[in-house]
């Protein structure tokens, strides 16, 4: 990832429903949801959801899949990660050991069961 693919995915990520439907699909897993069940579960109409599905699928966040009539969005991984490893590229001046505490912030503890789509609209 360059300096502006990290700019535009910031700026995708910048405006609260958008960041709120990234945190959604990442959630969600590889399950995904449709965008019906993203604008139900964060209380945002049809049109106001399409405007924000399409800017983090530009900025490389998430991605989509059509499944017969319906699309089902994703969080990119590959997305997440090249924005992650661009943040980190020169990350604590060539002392790895200074990064492991981030690294492990991040990173899943342990192996969990993808959650299905009404696991994700349950608060």
């Amino acid at each position: 990832m360059d300096k502006n693919d990290a700019l535009a995915a910031f700026g995708a990520l910048g405006q609260s429903t958008r960041l709120d439907v990234f945190r959604l699909l990442i959630k969600a897993g590889q399950v995904g949801m449709s965008a019906g069940h993203i604008g139900d579960a964060l209380g945002v109409r049809q049109n106001t959801m399409s405007a924000n599905l399409a800017i983090l699928v530009r900025s490389g966040l998430i991605r989509s899949e059509r499944h017969g009539r319906s699309i089902r969005y994703f969080a990119d991984m590959d997305g997440m990660r090249g924005l992650l490893a661009f943040l980190m590229e020169d990350c604590c001046g060539g002392c790895p050991d200074l990064c492991q505490p981030v690294i492990d912030e991040i990173a899943c503890s342990s192996p969990r069961t993808a959650p299905t789509p009404a696991d994700l609209t349950t608060c």
